[in-house]
């Protein structure tokens, strides 16, 4: 595995950390003295790649293709090309482990239409053309798997899976142990031997292999999945064709299959070339070009770089090596958008950069992996000419604390505030702390208002300003009226058009709907979601929490926040929900966007006393309230209830909790959106980076 090693000398003084001080004594940007990096240092970003526990995003084969000539090196990336590939072609790689063989025919269409029945399936389906006793043979693969216990697992699946399976022919686990009739130096006879060996009756592929800076070839026979099956095939060859001289293959330094792919387009009958890679812990290597390599599984994206083809617990690992501001080419521009103004996008370059450059090997073969478990990568397309201008105009910059390269998270929006460590994830270092981010709220410049409304029915949702007009009548109870200005005026569940929930009701001209409340529309900066009912929270909370869970949920309280009010502690029927962390609670209640958020029942309120004491009606009470007429009691479902700020809400008779927040992300760190008010407003890229982080200094290498 290739890495860069960054070497940092000397203790650079801490920078200041709030906005106010940074305009007063303005930011650092020290040179780096003798401390320096490498100026073709690379990076390394796990495409797909199944590393266990920390990352697995996995495919059965990638395509790969490009708009320029490229090719396929050897393990160590030198000499010449073992693969050329033209432009526009298209190849498939694979990596040679368990499998399951589902079955063959000589009819294409019968394999394509099994195949697309295990595409809805985990079982992927891979589609070859072969060749036996001179016929032309479709066999389908499912695959690949980690173990041989994995694929019998596969395979018994499979044979209950409603495939029709030609007579005779059952599922079979196939494996990486292949036998060798030894080395050719020519791919002509390689290809000779192996047609002799499948017009015999048996699978044969030939393989490129490395060979001092040149290639050499062999002819692989067989997939066995154990020793044992290897020894019952090589008899068997060995009695029909004993002119051959046969080995198991045993290659240290790995082996490209050639093989014949059939399953690109399962519509229309096709073919490619396909290499298996051969043998746990060798890589190949794709070179890149000046226009980049097309991954069509990674929608279809285009990388700068190399990509390392490899395998790693028995499925394909696909590394992109780029050098590292061309990364940040990419990474900026998928992070925000090219429209924002020069210093926003300068910001996040540097952002962007530190937190690079602080990963080491993360991810064991990679620094870091192409989605937000890192930082999103989507290769070439993701990059515009103003962010290339922003990368480049940093080039180099990091930011430093304590000697030490700052790992700068950052998220879409922090809701007017940043986190503090203590609310994320527990720790983070003295770079971090909850500071104001009053121009998170440029996220929703463009937003429209919904009002909240209850129809004439009783039915409550959200109708979008645009769509309805204020009637200037209020209910007895001061609560504004409204009407529809255009005929059936969606009326939806959340404030946010969702195109897959039909809306709860209609209003047209001439209907009057009570007003109850105005927000703005969900995005980044503030938002509602549910309501969830207990069911559908329990569920959630399955396996992010430790202990007993309620059988039923009847309360749900933030009874703890932290320095930003964020959530830190929750409590279900009294009880405390305890998680590993506190951003836990995003996904542990149906992925929220943050944990900057109030909890509201909706089948209940709480009444405060003139004493100060506190007493919860839920919707199957009965209230007393006082009127002008006396005392009365009300239903407590369909009742309107105002709180203190004025704005009103329905008690349903479906109990469940809305949640209602602001901010998107952890929010520890740099607020984007927060970084594009500040730009807007005139602050530089260093004045916005020391409002972020505490005690930092911009380094410029």
């Amino acid at each position: 595995m290739k890495s860069t090693r960054w070497i940092w000398k000397g203790l650079i003084g801490p920078g200041k950390g709030l906005l106010a001080a940074a305009l007063a004594v303005g930011s650092f940007l020290i040179p780096s003295g003798n401390s320096h990096a490498d100026s073709n240092a690379t990076i390394r970003v796990a495409i797909f790649a199944d590393i266990g526990s920390k990352y697995k995003s996995t495919v059965p084969a990638v395509s790969l293709q490009s708009t320029q000539d490229w090719g396929i090196l050897s393990p160590n990336g030198s000499g010449a090309p073992l693969v050329s590939v033209p432009a526009k072609s298209v190849v498939r790689v694979s990596f040679d482990s368990y499998r399951v063989k589902v079955l063959e025919t000589s009819s294409w269409k019968k394999a394509a239409d099994a195949a697309k029945k295990l595409q809805a399936t985990t079982d992927k389906p891979l589609l070859f053309l072969a060749s036996n006793k001179g016929a032309n043979l479709y066999q389908l693969y499912t695959g690949m798997y980690a173990s041989e216990n994995a694929a019998k697992d596969a395979a018994s699946r499979i044979s209950k899976s409603g495939i029709i399976f030609p007579e005779g022919q059952v599922p079979a686990v196939k494996g990486s142990k292949h036998l060798t009739t030894g080395s050719y130096p020519t791919q002509q006879e390689s290809d000779s031997v192996r047609d002799s060996i499948t017009a015999s009756g048996f699978d044969a592929w030939t393989v490129i292999l490395p060979a001092d800076g040149s290639m050499r070839y062999e002819v692989w026979i067989g997939e066995a999945a154990s020793d044992s099956e290897l020894i019952t095939l090589q008899t068997l060859v060995a009695q029909t064709l004993p002119q051959l001289t046969l080995s198991p293959s045993t290659v240290s330094s790995g082996g490209l299959i050639l093989r014949t792919d059939a399953g690109m387009d399962l519509e229309t009958e096709g073919q490619a070339p396909h290499y298996m890679v051969s043998g746990n812990g060798n890589t190949f290597v794709a070179a890149g070009n000046d226009a980049g390599i097309q991954l069509t599984e990674r929608s279809k994206r285009k990388y700068r770089g190399d990509l390392e083809l490899s395998g790693l617990n028995g499925s394909l690992a696909v590394i992109n090596e780029v050098p590292l501001e061309k990364y940040l080419y990419s990474v900026v521009g998928g992070e925000v958008s090219s429209g924002w103004a020069a210093e926003a996008l300068k910001a996040q370059a540097v952002a962007a950069r530190s937190y690079a450059r602080s990963q080491g090997n993360r991810f064991d073969v990679a620094n870091v992996v192409d989605t937000t478990l890192s930082q999103v990568y989507n290769g070439i397309g993701a990059e515009a000419p103003v962010i290339t201008k922003a990368v480049d105009a940093t080039a180099g910059e990091v930011l430093m604390s304590g000697g030490k390269i700052v790992e700068a998270v950052f998220s879409s929006n922090s809701g007017g505030f940043t986190a503090d460590p203590s609310e994320v994830w527990g720790n983070g270092g003295n770079a971090f702390g909850s500071v104001a981010s009053p121009t998170d709220i440029s996220a929703a410049a463009t937003s429209k208002y919904w009002y909240n409304i209850m129809l004439q029915d009783g039915t409550v949702g959200y109708a979008r300003e645009d769509n309805v007009k204020l009637t200037g009548a209020k209910t007895s109870g001061g609560l504004e009226l409204l009407t529809a200005t255009t005929q059936g005026v969606n009326v939806r569940l959340l404030p946010i058009i969702q195109s897959d929930v039909n809306p709860v009701g209609k209003l047209n001209p001439g209907e009057n709907a009570v007003v109850l409340n105005k927000v703005l529309e969900s995005g980044s900066y503030s938002w509602i979601r549910g309501p969830y009912t207990s069911t559908e929270l329990l569920k959630s909370l399955q396996g992010k929490t430790s202990g007993t869970l309620p059988s039923s949920i009847i309360s749900l309280q933030v009874t703890q926040r932290g320095p930003s009010g964020r959530a830190v502690q929750v409590k279900a029927n009294g009880g405390i929900l305890n998680v590993k962390y506190p951003d836990l609670f995003r996904s542990a209640f149906n992925g929220l966007p943050s944990t900057l958020f109030d909890i509201v029942p909706s089948a209940s309120y709480t009444v405060l006393g003139a004493d100060g004491s506190t007493a919860t009606v839920s919707s199957s009470q009965n209230a007393g309230v006082l009127s002008a007429s006396g005392k009365v009691n009300v239903n407590g479902s369909g009742t309107v209830i105002m709180g203190g700020d004025s704005a009103a809400r329905v008690i349903s008779s479906n109990p469940g909790f809305l949640f209602i927040g602001r901010g998107f992300g952890h929010g520890l760190g740099m607020s984007q959106w927060g970084v594009k008010g500040m730009a807007d407003s005139g602050y530089d890229y260093r004045q916005i980076l020391q409002h972020y982080y505490r005690n930092v200094t911009i380094v410029k290498e």
